[in-house]
C-alpha cells in the first residue's frame, strides 16, 4: 500500500476542528515523506470556517478537505491514530500505537480563539513527525 511509509490517522468527534489542522499541518510538514488521513465518530457538514481561517494564516489551505467518517479499514492501515476527544468513540484496536491530544475543541470558536489550538497543533504534529524519524519537506 504506502511501502516505507508511515501512515498517519487524525481522529476528532466531528472531523471539522481538530483532526482537519493536523492532517493539514501534517501534509504540508511532511510532503510526500508520509501519509496521513482523518475521520471522525460523528462527522460535522463541513470544516469548521475558523479552522480553515487560521490554517489560512499560515499558508495553509484546508477548504478542499471534508468531514468524513472513519472505518474499520483505515483505522488497521494506520500505524499510528491520533485521537482529539471522541473519548468512548474513538476505536480502538490492538496492537495499534495510539496517542490522545487532549486540545479545546475550536467548534463554535472565533479565528483568534482557534489560533493557540492551531499552534498546539502543529508543536505536536512536529513532534510526532521527529518520532516517526519523517523529515520535513516543507521549508518554514
Amino acid at each position: 500500500m504506502h511501502v516505507g511509509k508511515p501512515v498517519v490517522l487524525f481522529l476528532c468527534t466531528h472531523n471539522a476542528g481538530r483532526s482537519q489542522i493536523a492532517l493539514g499541518y501534517f501534509q504540508h510538514l511532511a510532503g510526500e515523506n508520509a501519509v496521513a488521513w482523518s475521520g471522525g465518530s460523528e462527522p460535522g457538514d463541513q470544516v469548521n470556517p475558523a479552522a480553515v481561517a487560521a490554517m489560512k494564516d499560515v499558508g495553509i489551505d484546508i477548504s478542499a478537505e471534508f468531514p468524513k467518517p472513519w472505518t474499520d479499514e483505515v483505522v488497521q492501515a494506520a500505524d499510528v491514530v491520533v485521537t482529539m476527544g471522541c473519548g468512548d468513540a474513538c476505536p480502538v484496536f490492538p496492537g495499534k500505537r495510539y496517542l490522545d491530544w487532549e486540545l479545546p475543541d475550536p467548534n463554535g470558536l472565533s479565528v483568534e480563539e482557534v489560533r493557540p489550538i492551531r499552534d498546539a497543533i502543529e508543536l505536536r504534529v512536529r513532534g510526532l513527525l521527529r518520532e516517526l524519524d519523517v523529515p520535513v519537506a516543507a521549508q518554514d
